[in-house]
C-alpha cells in the first residue's frame, strides 16, 4: 500500500481525558481489503503510522472512505506493529471500532467488500 492510497495523520490533544484523533483516507477497494480487520468483534482497520500508540489507547477515527463517505467513530487501539517489526511488516496500529457508529461503519465496509468480491491478496492484518 502506498501513501497516496491510504493516508493517516494523528494529532495529540492536550490532557488525557480526550482521545487522540486519527484521520484516515482510503481511496480504493484494494486498500480497504488490505486494511479491514473483520476478525475484531466490531470490525476495525489497520492504519499505517510511525506514531507511538499503546494497546487500549482510546482514539477517535475520522475515516474518508472511497472519496464519497465520511465516518467519525470512537475506537480503541487493538494492537501495534512497531517500526522494525520482523518480516518487514508495515508499522502501524489496529484500530477496533466502538459503539453504534462503529457498527454502522462495519456494516458499510462489509457491504463494499461483498460487492467487490473476495480477494486473495495479502493484507496488513492476519
Amino acid at each position: 500500500m502506498n501513501q497516496s492510497e491510504l493516508q493517516s495523520s494523528g494529532s495529540e490533544n492536550s490532557g488525557k481525558a480526550r482521545p487522540r484523533v486519527v484521520s484516515v483516507t482510503i481511496k480504493d477497494i484494494r486498500t480497504l481489503q488490505a486494511s479491514y480487520m473483520q476478525f475484531l468483534k466490531n470490525g476495525g482497520l489497520f492504519v499505517p503510522t510511525t506514531s507511538s500508540y499503546n494497546i487500549g489507547d482510546e482514539v477517535f477515527l475520522v475515516l474518508k472512505l472511497l472519496e464519497k463517505e465520511q465516518f467519525a467513530v470512537a475506537s480503541t487501539v487493538a494492537w501495534t506493529t512497531p517500526a522494525g517489526a520482523q518480516a518487514s511488516r508495515t508499522p502501524g496500529v489496529g484500530i477496533h471500532f466502538k459503539g453504534s457508529e462503529g457498527v454502522k461503519l462495519k456494516e458499510r465496509i462489509m457491504e463494499l467488500l461483498t460487492q467487490a468480491g473476495e480477494s486473495k491478496r495479502a493484507t496488513h492484518t492476519l
